[in-house]
Order: C-alpha cells, then structure tokens, then sequence
C-alpha cells in the first residue's frame, strides 16, 4: 500500500498486488510477455559464424518456427510464453500480413538495428490488469523496400531515415489501432480484449483486424515432456485451446458493429494451422505437416486455397475480421473487435459488459498511479510519467535460453556446425533462464542487460517493488551468476563487462520500497548482498591484475568513448588503467558499505564487513589520486586540466594519460557516502575500527576523507574519491554550457573537442575521438549507440544523485556558479534540482509547443493524434535533445518517471526558472488551490449508448491519452467534443473516476500542502536524505510517498 500522510492506501491494483505477493492470485500469469521482435536474436542464431542478423531474417520469421520464444504485436502470454495472443493487420496493399513489428537489422542500418514503424506503450499496470497499445499503421502499401534502400544508401554522418520521414502519413491516411487488454476483478485468468481502428485519412478505407491465439513450439524438438497442445473450433465464434501445463482455454469473440452503410455485423472467419515451419517455402524440401505457420498469410493475402486447415484445429489460430464491404470503413469512423479468452465458455459475449470491465479496470489504473504521485503538476509531465511506466510494464518479456540445449542443438534438429561453440559465450555453460526479465527495449534490445536492468528497478520499485527486487535478485542467482562471481552481461557476449551498479540498485529499491509502501525486506537486502559479495571479489581479482587498487575493466558499458576499443588488447601496448573504472569500483565499495551498515543494524555481524569496505574504499581512493604516495607513479588526476583521464600503462612508472574530457572523468564523482554520526556511534566495533585506520594511517585517511575532526553538514563524515577542491574544479567544467552542461542535462563528452580532437598515431594508423553530438559516427560496438556527446539519463541520474549526496555534507556553504559564466551562484542542492529540469524538458513542451525529443517535427508535436504520445529513446542530441537511438527504451530512460516524481512539482513549465526555488513559491500561489484532486475529471461529458457500437463513429471522440469507451458515446450536440482534454495544470488529469474512499481525502490534501509549503521553504532536499544512506533512526511507518 502506498503512504501517504503516515496513511497507509490500498487502491485495488494494490490489492490486486498483494494478493499476488502473497500467492492467494496469480494476477501476474498473464501479461505482455511477447517479444516485439525474437527475428535475429542470438537464442535464435545456430549460424557457424555467429551471424545472428542474417540466419534469421524477417522474411524468414513469417514461415520459420521460433525455437527460444515467439513475437507479435501488442502480445500476451503466461510466464512462460505457452499460449500467447497477439494481432495482426493488413490494408489490403501489403505484399504480406501485418504479424510483427518490421525494422532493419544491424548491417542494413547506417546506425545499427532501428524499428521502423509508429508504436506507443500508452498504459499498462504492475499486475497487467489494464493495458493498452497504439500502432499507427498506414493505408498506403508500407514502405518496406524504401526504408531497406534509403537507408541503405546513407552514411555514418547521415541521420536514419524513419518511418516519418517517408511520408507514409502524410494527408493521414492511417489507422490508429488503439489494443486494450483487461481482467475480470474477481480472476486473474479471465482475459478481455478489444481493438478500436480508427480511419484517420480523409477517404474511406478498408482494413483487417486478424487476432492471433497459438501455442509456443516447444513439442517439436525432441524433449518427450512437452506434449503437442491443440487449438480446435467449438462453436460458430468459439475455439477451445488444450495444454497439457495450462490447461483448456475457451477463446469467444463478439460480431463486429457494422461500418460505413452496412446494416451487417461483421462476423469473423476462424482459421486453423500450425505452428511448423514452412521448409518447402524456405528451402524446397517437404513438409512435415501440411498446414504451416504462415497459412494465414497466404489464406487472406495470397487467397490460397488449402493454406488452412479445413478440420478447423491446429496449434495455431486466427479469427479474421474483414472490414472490406463496399469501400470499407469511412473516415472518421472505426471499427470495432471485442474477443475473452477464459476458462470457461459463455455462449456468447456481452459487449457492454466487456466495455464495463475495461472502464473499470482504467479508472483503477489511474486510481493506482496518482496514489504514486498526488502532488500537482503540470498534465504534461503526468503525461509523460505515465507512459513512460507503461513502457517499463510493456517492455516486460518472457526470456529463455539454456546454454546445453543451444549450444548442442536438439535431438531432432540437424546439429550445429562443430565451430559454433566457439564463437560466443563458450564459457557460460551453467546458463539456464526461464524467467520474466525486464528488456532495455522492447523490439531493438528483445534480451537482458544487466548494468540497464539495475536503473530500470528503480521505477520499477516505485510502482511494483517486487518485481524489481526479483530482477535484482534473479542476475545474483547461480543459474545467471557465473560460478566465478560475474554478472551475465547480455546474450552477444555474457563475459562482457558492465559497470557495478547492482549494489547501488539494490539499496535504493530497498529504501523506496520502505519509504512509499512501508514495507522493509532484510531478507532480500541479505540475500542479494551475500551474492554481491562474490562478485566483488571477481572484480577485484580479476580487473586489479596488478593488486594496485586502479582498475580496467573493458568497455563498461560506454561502448565508443575510449580512442580505442577498449574490450581489446590495445594497439599501443600496455595496460589501460580506467578512470571510469576505478570510479565505478569505489562507487560500488561505498554501495556495499551502505548495505552492511542497514544489515549490522539488525545483524551486529556485518560491522566487520562494514569495515572491510570502509578501508577498501580508502585504498582506492588513494590509489586512483595518490598512487600510494608513490610520486614517482603518474596518477590519473591531470592537475593541469583539473579532470581525470584514463591512462597507459606500459610498466613501472611509465604511464601515459590520454586527456579526454568524456563521461570518464565525471564517473569519480559518483563515489561518495555521508555517514551520520548518531550511525557510527551505533556501532562501537565499526567506530574503533574507523579510529583506529584514522591514526594508524593517517596519510591515507587525511588524503582521501573529512576526518573525524572535520565533520560537514549535521556533524556528518563524508567519503569521497573527490577533495573538495578537486570537486569545484570538476563542477566548473561539467557546468559549462561550452562543455558538458546542456540545455537538457549532462553530455557524455565535452563540447570542447568539437573543435579540439584527440589522436594519436600507432603503427600507421591514426586513432581519433571528437565530440559528436549525435548518431555514431564509428562502428565500434554495432554503431548503434554513441558516447561521444549525446546525453544519457542513466548518467545523468547518478550524476544528481552524488550532488545530492555532496549537499547532504557541505550544506548551503558550498555554491558554484550554474551556468558558469551566469553570475547565478547555486548550492549543490540546487544544481541538481536544475539538470533534473533540464532533462524533463527533454520531453516537455517548450514555450512554442514543441517537445525537444521530436526534432522539430509538426506531427509529433501539434498534430491531435500524436501530440500526446512520447517515444522515450536510448540517448539524445547533446546540443538540440532530438531522441536518438533505440525509440522505447524505456528501460533507464523510464527513469524520467522517479525524476518528475522528485522535482515534477516545482518544475516551471515549459521553461525551467534559472533560480528555481525562486519562483516556486508564486507558482504555486498563482496556480494551485488547496485541494489536491481537481474538481471535474478532465473527461468530455459523456452518456451511454446502446445503439451505437462503434463507438459513435467519431474520430474526435477524446484524442488524448485514452482510447474512447464503446459504451460511453458523446452527445453530437455537446460542444466538448472539439475541444478535446484541457490541457491546463491539473492535480491529477489522469484520474478519470476515482475508486478511492473519500474519507482518504484529507490526510491526501494534508500531505499535498505539506510538500508545497516544503518547496516554499526551500527543503526540498532533504527529501532524499533518506533514500541515499543508512539513518541510525526508526525508519518504518515514516513513509510519505516519496517526499519527507
């Protein structure tokens, strides 16, 4: 339950969670588990030469049966992918049927993989109660072989051409398919479906809604436990789905409304094959069964006859609804397909009762998220909040790989080329996953990532704490974990190696999940803390090769920002030691160090570990500044330049920094900890131990911390790899608008080598790194991807967050300059408060009503049907915000939802106030009432109508961010109807129909003033004080959703 005022409320999706949590329902059986794309994935690749990309096409996943998992559009299955649900569509133009989202693979793009196509994750809950889907799907032939070849023809220097830029959309001659999905209140396995087809273009058009129903292959592969499951016709709108693990599923579709002039339903035609590959297709030989996966394309496209099962059964089904009488469906109008999958058959399905239940399950969706967030704000940001959770639950995917089964093949299978072994992930052998992960991105990244897994919990524990806690735990367990104490990477290379984040993740999901639901899991913390502990160790002993405390590492994560690859043996010779690197490791020390000390609060024991990690911190600390005192040893701090930089290492005293101003050398500042003094006071055996490493090393404790006689803010002791000093100077670069700092957050690299390069010449060949604000220009790691200027809100997350936790020590006496060169002088607080603005304003509207993400593109930011809908991608243009990248990474860049949580509510928009603080107070004067629930729901007026079912036929029936409800039609005479939503400040502009108790009314209005009078006061930092470190105080009970 969410804490709101000290009051504890449990909105029915919280019930719906609790429930799960406690084993009573398993309301998290059934949800957006299908990949949007498993065409080309490594799982899928039995390729001699590890070419994934090309021994699985996309032509090929039309007829070719998938042995690790399935896609589709907008699909659903059970955790464990047997039975899935997903729609296809065709506009009558395409050469084949609409089954999965098209996009071009690495090689064909001149910036790596990109999907293609216009899709949106516009809601979905933690339970998957309610979800909803948008595909923009166009009425022209779909430009398959002009993205292919256009992008084709462009360089590295040269932008992607999109599926905008074709102008597939232009006079809107598209279909918006808005796919809601919902369960019953009183069972979780009672799924409801329905599809509203909106004709947008300005003619009529004819269109084909195909849901598709089908079993995952997995009895074709010799295993003899998996029975072949069957999907037969029972009844004229009836199929009976049989599996042996999930039992017999009735699927029941409801007749179409009629479109255009037509008195007729529209009844849909149920096709039957299977899901078998099609050989003779693929490679000319025979068959195994006569109906194959591809039948209903060649039924309803190809109009072959004999493509489909004429016994009506299979492993695969489809019920094909035509809107295709006359000249289709007229513009303005849509049409309309309601189907249930459940346990039981009903004889027929009751449209106004399915519209019921899907209002109902909405009204609990936005019930659900403005507990999560009451405070007002603009409708922009809550806008933008929302999607951006609905992209983490839709991003949610059923992953299985088993290293013994995929490296060996299948009993049944020709085996795989003997030299296959050799070329990827040779040595995870143990690998063994089945398991619900949350994906970076739904379609470009359709497998795990282990350093993008640890940001995405963060709001993931904002809104369902224990799946963010399973993803956490699930990497530490030994079928991930290597048995030498590494974390899986991702499937191209589980060896690779990414940054140490998980503890840092660990302790901040545990502290939000105690800070909004009240709710203490030492059990979790524990568990998952004794297995970070061997994969300390693996660090330490295998990226320390010299035992010098400065460490390699690879790649981390930051693919192209090194000169060179530095995944390989540099071409210099040497060893490159790691700013980043070294960073990341003292950040991960103090991360353990936090943990221990939560744990010795409960479990005296871990004192010891505690103080293991105090004087491991200190060591690194020094070794990366100092080098041990050893002045003879270059450090990897330029006193020159006032930054850290990487350097070779050839040996002895022989070094060579390479002065870079990147990403690399702000990574330092993430290593920082307050500890309280009341904290360490608590632990006499930690407290000696500190004392005693303080006077018996009193070089290295005087260099590397604020002693115990230079306390800082509230008496504390801070730990940081940065002096103070070091810390200013570091600051008035990164707040340099002609270096990092930019309109929308923090680059990855200086604006300062746009004009200034690096480069070095080795054997010939010459070696070179500039700023590039943009797309990759280099082809290291796919070129997918860029770390040479863009901004990245991963980042730029634990960027704010170490200025937070420097505040927390030097308090208001510490101020810089922000901008430098504005005269304005902030203090660290305030700092981070402004890149938190600035990268809200990546995605909120300016003063013109444009959205920086969308690249000055009039449909994307003033056309009615798509103003209010966000992609939220990988990275973005350091100098203009324009998205970059994958378009629905919504797994870190979700973190824009924990980032309008924080400061949303004293964010000016659509411009960030230079002071803020300044102008919050008459903000909230000028804007905001006492209440903190709006009066009206920001809903047009609506009535019941029973005569119209598809949806009254109008195309400007609520364009905003909800798809019309079939059973509540506007009055043609209400004037509401042009206007659409307000698009004004609102408490809660989502919240179409509260399920709440009124009597929670008061301690919500209690707590909204509570939080505007702490942003008058100018407290607002201290909100996070209790999400970053370890408080000798009684925590529990004290939640206030979020904010102090």
């Amino acid at each position: 339950m969410v804490l709101i005022d000290g009051h504890e409320f449990l909105t029915e999706e919280e019930k719906r969670l609790k429930e799960d949590r406690e084993r009573t329902k398993y309301w998290k059986k059934w949800g957006p588990y299908v990949a949007e794309r498993q065409w080309a994935t490594v799982r899928e690749d039995y390729s001699e030469d590890g070419d994934a990309w090309s021994y699985f096409t996309h032509d090929h996943a039309r007829s070719r049966t998938f042995r690790w998992g399935e896609d589709g559009i907008a699909g659903v299955s059970d955790t464990h992918a047997l039975q899935n649900i997903a729609f296809a569509f065709w506009n009558g133009e395409d050469d084949f049927l609409k089954e999965r989202l098209f996009g071009l693979s690495n090689p064909q793009g001149n910036h790596g993989e990109s999907v293609k196509e216009a899709h949106f994750h516009l809601d979905n809950t933690p339970t998957h109660s309610y979800m909803k889907f948008l595909y923009k799907y166009p009425q022209r032939k779909f430009p398959y072989q002009d993205l292919i070849d256009e992008n084709a023809k462009r360089s590295r220097l040269e932008p992607e051409y999109q599926i905008l830029d074709t102008g597939i959309f232009e006079e809107d001659r598209y279909w918006d398919i808005f796919i809601e999905t919902a369960k019953e209140a009183d069972d979780e396995e009672e799924l409801i479906f329905r599809v509203i087809a909106y004709n947008r273009g300005p003619e009529p058009a004819k269109l084909h809604i195909v849901p598709h129903v089908w079993f995952r292959n997995n009895w074709s592969w010799g295993d003899e436990k998996n029975e072949k499951p069957s999907i037969k016709q029972d009844g004229a709108l009836h199929a009976k789905s049989k599996h042996n693990k999930i039992g017999e599923r009735y699927i029941s579709f409801a007749p179409s409304p009629p479109v255009g002039s037509s008195d007729d339903d529209i009844q849909p035609q149920m096709l039957f094959t299977d899901n078998e590959t099609n050989h003779k297709k693929l490679w000319g030989t025979e068959n195994e069964t006569p109906y194959v996966k591809d039948a209903f394309h060649r039924h309803i496209v190809e109009e072959e006859k004999g493509a489909i099962n004429p016994a009506n059964e299979g492993t695969k089904f489809a019920a094909w609804y035509a809107f295709n009488e006359g000249e289709g469906v007229p513009p303005g109008e849509c049409a309309v397909v309601r189907f249930r999958v459940s346990r039981k058959k009903e004889e027929f399905v009751d449209e106004e009762v399915l519209d019921d239940v899907i209002e109902q399950r909405r009204a609990e969706a936005d019930d659900f998220y403005y507990r999560i967030n009451p405070l007002p704000m603009s409708e922009d940001l809550r806008n933008i909040q929302r999607q951006a959770f609905s992209g983490m639950m839709w991003c949610k995917q059923y992953y299985n790989f088993v290293w013994d089964q995929w490296s060996n093949g299948d009993p049944t299978e020709i085996p795989p080329p003997p030299g296959r072994k050799g070329i990827r992930n040779e040595q995870w052998r143990h690998l063994y996953i089945d398991d619900i992960l949350s994906m970076p991105d739904s379609w470009e990244y359709p497998f795990f990532a282990a350093w993008d897994t640890a940001f995405h919990c963060i709001p993931l524990a904002m809104m369902d704490p224990d799946f963010a806690k399973k993803q956490l735990d699930l990497l530490t367990r030994e079928w991930y974990m290597h048995p030498n104490g590494q974390l899986p990477a991702y499937e191209w290379n589980f060896g690779d190696v990414n940054p140490p984040v998980h503890a840092w993740a660990v302790f901040r999901t545990f502290k939000i999940e105690r800070k909004m639901y009240g709710r203490q899991d030492l059990d979790f913390l524990e568990r998952v803390f004794q297995k970070l502990l061997l994969n300390f160790t693996w660090w330490v002993n295998r990226k320390d090769s010299g035992g010098k405390n400065v460490f390699e590492g690879g790649f981390l994560g930051l693919d192209n920002i090194g000169l060179f690859n530095r995944s390989e043996p540099l071409p210099t010779g040497g060893v490159l030691e790691q700013a980043d690197s070294t960073g990341w490791m003292a950040f991960y020390c103090l991360c353990m160090l936090n943990i221990s000390l939560e744990l010795a609060k409960h479990r005296r024991i871990y004192e010891d570990i505690a103080s293991k990690f105090f004087e491991h911190f200190l060591l690194i600390s020094d070794a990366m500044t100092f080098r041990n005192g050893d002045d003879t040893v270059q450090s990897l701090w330029n006193e020159e330049d006032n930054f850290y930089y990487d350097a070779i290492s050839y040996g002895g005293p022989w070094t060579q920094q390479l002065p870079i101003r990147s990403l690399v050398g702000l990574i330092p500042l993430y290593a920082v900890l307050t500890l309280e003094p009341e904290l360490i006071n608590k632990f006499p055996s930690f407290k000696r131990r500190v004392e005693w490493f303080i006077e018996n090393r009193p070089d290295v404790a005087e260099r590397n911390i604020a002693s115990m006689k230079r306390r800082g803010k509230d008496d504390r002791l801070l730990l940081a790899l940065v002096s103070k000093e070091r810390l200013v100077k570091i600051l008035e670069r990164m707040l340099d608008e002609t270096e990092f700092l930019s309109k929308h957050g923090i680059r990855s690299m200086s604006k300062f080598h746009e004009k200034n390069p690096y480069s070095m010449d080795v054997n010939g060949q010459t070696f070179k790194v500039g700023y590039v604000p943009g797309d990759s220009d280099s082809s290291l790691f796919g070129g997918n991807s860029n770390w040479r200027g863009p901004i990245w809100l991963c980042v730029n997350f634990l960027l704010v967050e170490s200025l937070l936790r420097f505040h927390m020590f030097y308090g208001d006496s510490l101020q810089v300059e922000c901008p430098k060169g504005s005269g304005d002088y902030m203090h660290l607080g305030h700092v981070a408060e402004e890149l938190q603005h600035r990268m809200q304003h990546l995605f909120a509207r300016n003063d013109e009503g444009r959205r920086a993400v969308n690249a000055g593109s009039d449909l994307l930011d003033f056309d009615e049907h798509w103003k209010d809908h966000l992609w939220f991608h990988e990275f973005f243009d350091g100098d203009t915000g324009r998205g970059l990248g994958t378009s629905h990474q919504c797994g870190w860049t979700g973190l824009i939802a924990k980032i309008i949580h924080d400061t949303g509510v004293n964010c000016r928009l659509p411009q960030t106030p230079r002071s803020p603080f300044a102008a919050a107070s008459h903000y909230f004067d000028d804007i905001f009432s006492r209440s903190a629930r709006p009066r009206g729901s920001g809903r047009p007026s609506v009535r019941r109508s029973s005569t119209t079912r598809s949806i009254g036929n109008r195309s400007d029936f609520y364009s905003g961010d909800a798809t019309p409800a079939a059973s509540t039609v506007l009055d043609d005479d209400d004037p509401s109807a042009s206007r659409g939503v307000s698009r004004g400040v609102s408490r809660a502009s989502s919240r179409r129909g509260s399920t709440a108790d009124p009597r929670d009314e008061e301690h919500v209005n209690q707590y909204v003033e509570s939080q505007l009078q702490r942003v008058r006061s100018s407290a607002s930092i201290a909100t996070y004080e209790d999400e970053f470190e370890t408080k000798a105080d009684k925590e529990i009970g004290n939640g206030q959703n979020g904010h102090k």
